[in-house]
């Protein structure tokens, strides 16, 4: 890793892991596999075929089939098609919609675009550690709802919605479930063949592989359809236009691979690490945890002081390189709407620091954001008018 920082900001996006770089590679300049795999040719043809190998590659990771997976630009994209096309194929059943004030932008805001155009949306809060109380999603669903769309592994806290209960709930109401799994794929296992699970977003550069690919997986049962939102070529199944990145998708299919077959030790390491690090500051006065002490995903730790603000604790913490709430949102200085949807204060919200842990990260990098985050504190509060 790079020595000019420590990077513990791996729910934002992680570093291409090198195996992933070389199959990338070869896919690149005059001597790689470069061409567009829809020609008829043989450069062609070889890169349809590494194409088809990624593919393959993921179903594994997913437990599903090749058939299945649409590829795409990344989550964002997913998500969007995913809601938005789902919601416009079944508009003639009913136009309402579930999700959760918690769900990342790229959801949220796709819902609240749906809202504007005549669909009803409505919002089912969680509880105040971001888990999603079955019941009251049960009594949120009518007659004429067509989708609910709640997040695996919540990007800012770490909370764990129970898929498969959802999933079962929707079922027996023929609601279709989308779930965004950015966060999830590649770190958690999913098994979609036995998951009940009707549209699933993914992108690779949440699990080491490249930015700007992803993957939505559509489920193979009655009714469960989107329709394109986006218009040109009829690359994938003529549901998502546009030429196939082949160097990108062969990095998604290698970071698949390695996500597969190194689950094990993914998980333990970043387990390790997320104690690690909260076991070197929970006793902060006045320390706040975000989010399910047990039962989230342990890559993820989100804490916060009421008294301090968090931009400031990022900056003296430097140069650990940390998020205040989801990346997307960290620049526009306002209070984590995820945070303040669990029950926080604007200054609760404010003060709030995620470290976020993955594959390089070391046991050296959390001694030294533990070492960081307490100068910080310090120092925040030294300087604090109210302190």
């Amino acid at each position: 890793m790079n020595r000019d920082f420590v990077y513990l900001d791996y729910a934002a996006t992680t570093p291409a892991d090198p195996r992933v770089i070389d199959a990338m590679q070869s896919c690149m300049g005059a001597g790689g596999t470069f061409a567009n795999p829809a020609s008829v040719h043989i450069a062609g043809r070889k890169s349809a075929a590494i194409v088809a190998d990624a593919r393959q590659k993921v179903a594994t990771l997913l437990g599903t089939e090749p058939g299945r997976l649409i590829w795409t630009s990344g989550a964002t994209e997913s998500n969007n098609l995913a809601i938005r096309g789902a919601a416009m194929a079944r508009a003639n059943r009913g136009k309402h919609l579930i999700s959760m004030p918690t769900e990342h932008k790229a959801v949220a805001d796709t819902f609240r675009a749906l809202a504007r155009e005549g669909f009803d949306v409505t919002w089912v809060r969680p509880d105040e550690y971001g888990v999603l109380d079955i019941d009251e999603l049960a009594a949120a669903i009518r007659e004429d709802t067509q989708l609910v769309s709640v997040m695996h592994v919540n990007n800012e806290t770490g909370a764990i919605q129970d898929i498969r209960a959802i999933g079962d709930l929707c079922r027996a109401r023929d609601v279709l479930f989308h779930t965004d799994a950015a966060q999830s794929a590649g770190k958690l296992e999913l098994d979609l063949n036995d998951l009940p699970v009707d549209l699933l977003s993914l992108t690779g550069h949440k699990f080491y592989g490249p930015q700007g690919v992803g993957v939505l997986y559509i489920a193979d049962r009655p009714h469960c359809n989107v329709l394109p939102i986006m218009f040109g070529g009829g690359q994938e199944k003529r549901i998502r236009p546009g030429t196939l990145p082949a160097h990108l998708i062969a990095g998604l299919g290698t970071a698949a691979t390695l996500a597969f077959a190194e689950h094990d030790q993914d998980l333990r390491h970043v387990s390790a690490l997320g104690n690690r690090m909260w076991a070197g500051i929970a006793d902060i006065e006045g320390l706040q945890r975000n989010g399910p002490a047990e039962g989230g995903y342990p890559g993820i730790l989100n804490v916060g002081i009421a008294d301090i603000e968090g931009e400031s604790l990022m900056l003296a913490m430097e140069p650990v390189c940390v998020a205040s709430g989801s990346a997307c949102n960290s620049t526009s200085g306002e209070p984590s709407y995820v945070l303040r949807a669990l029950g926080r204060s604007d200054m609760e919200a404010q003060s709030a620091v995620r470290f976020s842990f993955g594959r390089m990260a070391s046991e050296g990098d959390i001694d030294i954001a533990i070492e960081r985050y307490r100068f910080a504190v310090d120092h925040c509060r030294s300087i604090s008018p109210v302190s």
